[in-house]
């Protein structure tokens, strides 16, 4: 059998490296941290969304960047093969809300841990603290590789899984998409996805750290034009908003660059307006006796208050029986239209993933191997696909990191 090298002790290169092995490859993993899975550890806030409950074709649906590309791998390692693989690794899984998938400790480690467990017991030699900076062909054929000091090793099939270049801090640091470039690939466009967003309004800030736990967003372009709608947690930063319903949120907007569109929450979607104006009124005659900014504390959380008044443009300090029902109207509005302008998204390496990568064009999907270069394999993040929060992004990697693996 052959001698294979994988860059890259990510999710993608794990798996890939521990099915090559499986079939019966030496096979060696070069990573550059002291450690395997640095980003993976600290995934879904620690707890790692491994993957998705869903079938394949909603699978497909939630990978916007080239999902299509995905077929074949996802039919050769499915989201139901995540399951049953970790689980056979000894990792018990619950399914949450949303068909996402969690180890049951919650925690990231243990999914690193059920990893390096199938690399070991296949017999993967990992070599950490090891950078490599190119891969080697002759005549359009894999040779070999070339570490950061020089040496040179000889391999019969190399597997890329760098990553993309979100979270530098974790070893994403574009070094892949060099090497794929050098190999004569082409690399698109890098942008940020599933990012949190620049919000131009200076009131945001004030609510900064403030979680809403049901909010309905819904973000339109400068035409009124409805772009995506949501319901879940977000929260307000120093710099605009984040959470769950804006990360999702921010990959709907990527190709408007994340300007000239708008972000309009909606703080009270359980109620109509009618609904919303009769709680107000009950509320109202509750504290008749008080100042409008003394009225709200049974509605809207103490730091949006403040925020709430200025906005109303209704005098703090007027008696709450003395608001005329335009006001009160034009409060229910701002309530049920919080509306804000997105001017940016955060810096990428803040992005949970990079969308862009290694052309799909330029990779045969039954095996992950390079049209260019034979012998060169990618998994993971370094392609050009990405997908929405819940899980997808993760079953991305597993599932192209098993197709590598299953073709060397």
């Amino acid at each position: 059998m052959g001698l294979i090298g994988v860059i890259g002790a990510g999710p993608a290169g794990l798996v890939a490296a521990g099915r090559a092995a499986e079939r019966g490859h030496s096979v060696f993993v070069f990573e550059k941290n002291g450690f395997a899975g640095k980003k993976l550890r600290i995934t879904g806030k620690g707890r790692c969304n491994i993957t998705n409950n869903c079938d394949v074709d909603a699978m497909i649906s939630n990978i916007p960047g080239n999902g299509k590309f995905l077929y074949s791998s996802l039919y050769l390692f499915s989201n139901e093969n995540v399951i049953s693989f970790f689980e056979n690794m000894g990792l018990p899984l619950k399914t949450e809300r949303g068909g996402r998938v969690f180890p049951d400790s919650d925690k990231a480690k243990d999914v690193a841990d059920a990893l390096l467990r199938y690399t070991s017991k296949n017999r993967v030699q990992l070599i950490f603290n090891s950078k490599v900076k190119e891969v080697i062909a002759e005549n359009g054929e894999i040779t070999g590789i070339k570490l950061e000091d020089g040496t040179k090793k000889s391999f019969d099939a190399v597997i890329l899984a760098t990553g993309g270049v979100s979270y530098p801090g974790t070893g994403s640091t574009g070094e892949g998409h060099k090497m794929a470039e050098k190999s004569g690939h082409t690399v698109t466009s890098l942008k940020p996805s599933l990012i949190p967003l620049v919000i131009k309004e200076g009131w945001v800030k004030e609510m900064q750290g403030l979680s809403l736990k049901n909010a309905a967003i819904r973000i339109t372009d400068k035409k009124g034009h409805l772009l995506y709608d949501d319901f879940g947690e977000m929260m307000f930063t120093h710099f605009g908003v984040t959470g769950p319903v804006i990360l999702s949120a921010s990959r709907h907007i990527l190709e408007y660059n994340y300007k000239n569109v708008f972000l309009h929450i909606d703080l009270k979607p359980a109620l109509s307006e009618e609904k919303m104006d009769a709680r107000l009124q009950r509320d109202f005659l509750k504290y008749s006796r008080k100042q409008f900014k003394n009225a709200l504390d049974d509605l809207l959380p103490n730091l949006m208050i403040p925020v709430i008044i200025k906005l109303s443009q209704i005098p703090p300090e007027k008696p709450v029986n003395q608001i005329s029902k335009e006001e009160r109207q034009t409060l229910v509005k701002l309530l049920k239209n919080l509306k804000c302008e997105i001017v940016a998204s955060r810096p990428i390496d803040e992005a949970i993933v990079t969308a862009g990568g290694v052309s799909v064009k330029e990779i045969n999907p039954s095996t992950m191997e390079s049209k260019i270069v034979k012998g060169l394999y990618f998994a993971g993040e370094i392609i050009d696909v990405d997908a929405y929060t819940g899980g997808f992004n993760l079953t991305i990697a597993f599932s192209t990191g098993y197709t590598a693996g299953n073709s060397v």
